[in-house]
């Protein structure tokens, strides 16, 4: 599923919550998702409210915890539990710019307003809305920066935050009115979901979702729209980039490769190869639209270091396809159905396998027999 954003009035993690709820999200899945944290002293709800002309869903958190402050690796910990890539990349991904930011290691920084229940709810919760829709694109308008000042624990700062500009990095942003348009929440989510920003993809629209943000503004909805789409089958014309790599790590191809897909490849993958003078070698692949293939270009050349690349187009059938989504042990499994068969998502059984004990081939079974 692809998910394209207009950030109308900016973003923020409760904002694109509420949009991910109101597309269609379970919102039981995502609490599942929270719980899994280990957090508690929280309740998570969701309300329909009107914003200007428009109704939304707005997201609301009651804590009886009062805990504001948390070391950034407890959070961390805390999201890997989840099995969600997105949300332990997002608190990373804070950690390490608030770390720069303040000249410390990562690894020691201590959060304040990010600390909090709000923000560990909103990132989980959106990663976890992100899981239940089945997104694997994500996509978004230009960011308005907003402008001004805030408070914070640091004293008051300029608005954008000196940590969501650093967050927004590679992001394509606009001019904006006074007030914070983009939170570092919000910001870390969309870096963490490999977003890639410019005109909406072409796709088959499923739903849609409004979020409603907590300031009311006198003259328009203050929301982020998401728009779910399904992939156009008859993809037609790709580009596939190829490059020679001979001496770069396993570790770092199989980085680019995830970095690739998270930026809407279409897939990507490495063959073995001996380039002259024998040297043993590897050639990168990535198959995308051709839209996309200047910033994944620029990925490639970035993480590898490689000198060249070749873009070769070509002609790709892709056959239809739909996602069905079980509950088995209590955890929802994604399972992919094409016209020849069906697949459980792998990554959702490797989080089973995780919990349970049993193998990925006992729970596969489980998994189709329960449908």
């Amino acid at each position: 599923m692809i998910l394209y954003l207009n950030p109308f009035t900016g973003v923020a993690g409760d904002m694109l919550l509420g949009a991910l709820l109101d597309a269609g999200a379970s919102l039981d899945a995502v609490r599942r998702a929270v719980a899994a944290t280990g957090l508690t002293g929280w309740r998570l709800e969701a309300e329909r409210v009107r914003t200007g002309a428009l109704s939304a869903t707005r997201v609301r958190v009651e804590v009886t915890d009062d805990a504001t402050e948390r070391p950034a690796s407890t959070l961390i910990a805390m999201a890997a539990r989840t099995g969600l890539p997105v949300a332990e990349a997002a608190l990373t991904a804070i950690a390490e710019v608030e770390g720069a930011l303040h000249g410390v290691p990562a690894a020691e920084v201590h959060l304040h307003e990010l600390g909090g229940h709000d923000a560990l709810i909103d990132i989980v919760g959106c990663a976890a809305a992100l899981a239940d829709l089945g997104v694997t694109r994500v996509h978004s308008a230009p960011l308005p920066l907003g402008g001004g000042t805030v408070k914070t624990r640091h004293g008051v700062l300029p608005v954008p935050a000196p940590a969501t500009l650093a967050l927004l990095k590679g992001a394509r942003v606009r001019g904006g009115e006074a007030g914070e348009a983009v939170t570092p929440t919000g910001a870390a989510l969309l870096r963490a979901a490999g977003t890639v920003y410019g005109p909406a993809p072409e796709m088959t629209l499923q739903a849609t979702g409004y979020g409603a943000g907590t300031r009311v503004l006198p003259d328009r909805p203050n929301v982020t729209v998401a728009v779910l789409g399904a992939p156009v089958h008859d993809l037609g014309r790709q580009v596939v980039l190829s490059t020679n790599l001979d001496d770069v790590t396993g570790e770092v191809l199989g980085h680019v490769i995830e970095r690739a897909l998270r930026a809407g490849a279409a897939d990507a993958w490495i063959t073995p190869a001996v380039m002259k003078k024998g040297r043993p070698a590897h050639i990168l692949h990535v198959l995308a639209a051709p839209e996309l293939a200047d910033p994944l270009q620029q990925l490639l050349f970035t993480e590898t270091g490689s000198l060249g690349l070749r873009r070769v187009m070509v002609d790709k059938v892709a056959l239809p396809r739909h996602f069905e989504t079980v509950e088995l042990h209590g955890q929802p499994v994604r399972i992919k159905h094409g016209p020849w068969g069906a697949k459980p998502e792998h990554d959702d059984l490797v989080r089973l396998a995780e919990t349970t004990g049993k193998s990925l081939r006992e729970l596969s079974r489980e998994a189709l027999d329960a449908l």
